[in-house]
């Protein structure tokens, strides 16, 4: 057999290669083209569920979730998990009285892991799952039909929850009044470092010979009965407070010179009160320091008090200390029986020859000058006072035994009541009107103590009833011995701020806001009180 020359073979060889060549290339291109429309394809499936599932949470914001309103929600597991706590709590108080410790301990530690997860959900903005929730329910109600098992009832639940709040409100009843008392009783008592600083004082009183001479000079001064200068009364024993009044009225007078203070005190302070008032610069100003214990007037036959000082029944009331919890502690305190107390209502026999005179009481800051007041046109009343009831609480009903009928039959229980402590007196009109024989009419009527309680506003509303000029409020702003939340500006407008309250500015239980409106008229350069009250 002839073989095929090999130039016949060669052609064939190469355009079958060439086709072949083609084929594949044109595969290589195809399927380059198929995976790139896959990977195109399955990378716009995998973004299209991302992108639905942010569509579908968009409305849903966890971060403004109200968690107050998840917890209240009759749907929510917060709101299941806050009402099976609740519960679970009762029944730890239950199985530890029962003495079953084990049960309590469990209770205990469920609750925990309740409180845990509640919070967690609060910081995080986010609802509770079910996940989250369910092994914690389910332990918790567990744990609670194990206690009801162990005959912790329903009715036994709540008949020991109702003796527990029982006993919490007596206890919190005691309390308050315990702490009412306590604080009574420091507010009655006199600081160690004033003590210190009237013992000083009377040992000079006593010793120094010449302090004695000057202040009977000081008592027959005309100026004390001169019409013309601009008189102010204080009746009290505390001298620190005493000499801060003065000060105060003094540094804010537009002419001291023209003042004259009178202060009457008690004879346990009358040697300190003249020492401290007679060796002190007070710009011109004339001070006259009484002993209320020379008042040969005053006594059991003319003023209703003094006749209650030797009272029996008053004495037991008032002096029996705090064994009677029943009582409100301040309605037993002994100062309302304090003759220095109630001076106030024997201004004109005190000063006979005085026309006009303005009364201050031993808590007072001044801060304006007060000689406008003696400028201010009372029209025929007695008393100019400030209003005390912007308030509602502040009507005479809130003082008085309107149920008894000698005050109902006489007196409006909607008429307002006035402060006492910055008050200017017309003497001529008092006179007149006989004012302090009304007081004591109204004294003999309350000897049983039925138709106030306590003080001595409640008289003074009844005796100067029609009789009071009602004044700026800016004159006298009261409270600032009880209430912390006075409005500055009204204060710094304030001609005269009153500690009235508990919270005297000379006590450790002052109420730091203001004391310092006390302390800058207090003279810190005096020996004996640096001494005393610095030291």
């Amino acid at each position: 057999m002839r073989r095929r020359a090999a130039d016949y073979r060669r052609p064939v060889r190469r355009k079958l290669s060439q086709w072949i060549w083609a084929l594949l290339g044109m595969f290589l291109i195809a399927g380059l083209v198929l995976f790139v429309f896959h990977h195109h394809h399955h990378e716009d499936q995998l973004k299209q569920p991302i992108q639905e599932n942010h569509a579908r949470e968009e409305p849903v914001n966890h971060e403004g979730l109200n968690f107050t309103n998840e917890i209240l929600s009759a749907t929510s597991f917060a709101r299941q998990l806050a009402e099976q706590m609740t519960l679970a709590k009762a029944y730890v108080i239950i199985a530890k009285e029962h003495n079953n410790l084990h049960l309590a301990w469990e209770l205990s530690k469920q609750i925990r892991s309740c409180q845990l997860l509640l919070s967690k959900a609060a910081m995080r903005g986010e609802p509770i799952t079910q996940e989250e929730a369910e092994p914690i329910i389910s332990s918790l109600s567990f744990l609670i039909f194990k206690a009801q098992d162990a005959h912790y009832d329903v009715a036994t639940t709540i008949m020991t929850m109702k003796s527990h709040i029982q006993a919490l409100e007596e206890r919190a009843n005691a309390a308050t009044v315990q702490s009412t008392m306590f604080g009574q009783l420091v507010a009655e008592a006199l600081p160690k470092s004033l003590h210190c600083l009237k013992v000083k004082l009377t040992t000079d009183w006593l010793k120094k010979l010449p302090l004695q001479d000057l202040a009977e000079e000081k008592r027959n001064s005309p100026r004390v009965v001169d019409n013309n200068l601009y008189h102010f009364c204080i009746f009290s024993d505390n001298v620190l407070a005493t000499s801060v009044v003065v000060n105060s009225t003094i540094s804010n007078a537009d002419h001291p010179k023209q003042l004259v203070f009178h202060i009457v005190t008690n004879g346990i302070s009358y040697g300190a009160m003249q020492a401290w008032f007679l060796s002190n610069d007070f710009k011109g100003a004339t001070i006259e320091v009484q002993n209320v214990e020379e008042f040969s007037w005053l006594n059991a036959s003319y003023a209703p008090v003094v006749k209650q000082l030797h009272d029996e029944d008053s004495l037991v009331y008032y002096f029996s200390g705090y064994q009677d919890m029943k009582g409100e502690p301040k309605l037993r305190n002994p100062k309302y029986l304090s003759l220095l107390n109630h001076l106030r209502f024997y201004i004109p026999e005190i000063y006979p020859l005085l026309e006009k005179i303005v009364f201050l009481d031993d808590d007072v800051v001044v801060q304006k000058d007060l000689t406008q007041l003696f400028l201010l046109d009372l029209h025929g009343n007695v008393n100019g006072a400030v209003e005390t009831c912007l308030e509602a609480f502040h009507r005479y009903y809130k003082y008085l035994n309107f149920s008894n009928p000698i005050i109902s039959s006489k007196f409006d229980p909607q008429a307002c009541g006035w402060a006492f402590g910055m008050n200017v007196f017309d003497l001529i009109a008092w006179r007149k009107a006989n004012v302090t024989a009304k007081y004591h009419y109204w004294q003999e009527q309350n000897a049983d103590r039925t138709l106030w309680k306590l003080g001595t506003l409640p008289p003074a509303l009844l005796a100067f009833y029609g009789l009071t000029e009602p004044l700026d409020r800016r004159w006298h702003v009261l409270g600032l011995g009880y209430d912390m939340n006075i409005d500055n500006r009204l204060i710094e407008s304030a001609a005269v701020i009153h500690f009235n309250g508990n919270m005297k500015p000379w006590l450790k239980l002052a109420i730091g806001r203001y004391k310092p409106l006390w302390e800058r008229y207090i003279n810190q350069s005096h020996p004996y009180f640096q001494d005393c009250v610095i030291s």
